[in-house]
């Protein structure tokens, strides 16, 4: 079993400045003094877990517990400020709707523009272009700006060049919420295929019932802290355990 994800006492800490200089000179000025409105924020304390191949994770959590900064993280977007990252196999990040894409450019050019962020050759990439195409169901706006899609357009596309680039690891990032019940389906299915093909899913979502039904293992976050890591039912049961307390 290879191992795909590696995180060791991973800390990711930012700066939060509650000041906003109003000029160039004031903020000249403030260069050269301590000043209390800057703070740090602590996303992550000292995540560590271990992802293999052919697993589906989900991560779950409140707003602000350091979810998307963790799939961020592995995605190679940031750098921890502590603790140690290791990746194994090639990646494919779905962790922010429209990233990637020139909003100038047409459907179809941004699946060459994709697919070679992605690693892909043009060649390769042009080979699975009628694939991304059918999945993705763009019809008449593939070859429109994309500036003039949806948001359930730009999800379509951005998951069909994800999942059909063949990566070993697929990075989610709630992007599938966008998407009617009708292309869930179909994504559901793909990853499906993606599983009992051996390759690694991380899912980040509010959604339970997608957890339950695409994850094999689930981790729960909260405050930047890993409180449970485990099967889905268990991992669920003491999230909306949390979830009641804080409402209560």
């Amino acid at each position: 079993m290879i191992r795909r994800i590696h995180l060791e006492d991973v800390v990711q800490r930012y700066r939060v400045i509650r000041e906003r200089a109003d000029s160039l000179r004031e903020a000249f000025t403030k260069m050269f003094r301590q000043s209390s409105a800057t703070e740090v924020f602590e996303a992550l304390k000292g995540i560590s877990c271990e992802v293999y191949d052919g697993e589906s994770l989900g991560v779950i959590g409140r707003n602000g517990s350091g979810k998307s900064t963790m799939l961020k993280i592995i995605a190679g977007v940031y750098r921890p400020t502590l603790g140690k990252i290791a990746v194994q196999g090639s990646v494919a990040p779905l962790i922010e709707l429209g990233a990637g894409f020139h909003h100038d450019l047409t459907g179809r050019e941004n699946i060459i523009l994709n697919g070679l962020l992605l690693g892909l050759s043009r060649r390769a990439i042009q080979e699975r272009e009628e694939k991304i195409l059918d999945f993705a169901e763009l019809g008449e706006f593939v070859d429109s700006p994309i500036k003039q899609y949806s948001s359930g357009m730009f999800m379509r596309l951005a998951f069909s060049i994800a999942t059909e680039v063949d990566p070993d690891i697929l990075l989610i990032d709630e992007v599938l919420a966008v998407g009617d019940a009708e292309f869930r389906a179909k994504c559901d299915a793909r990853l499906d295929k993606f599983r009992e093909q051996g390759k690694t899913i991380v899912l980040v979502t509010h959604d339970c019932e997608a957890v339950r039904r695409l994850c094999t293992r689930v981790l729960l976050l909260d405050h930047g802290r890993l409180l449970a890591d485990g099967p889905p039912n268990s991992v669920l049961s003491k999230y909306e355990e949390l979830v009641h307390e804080v409402v209560a």
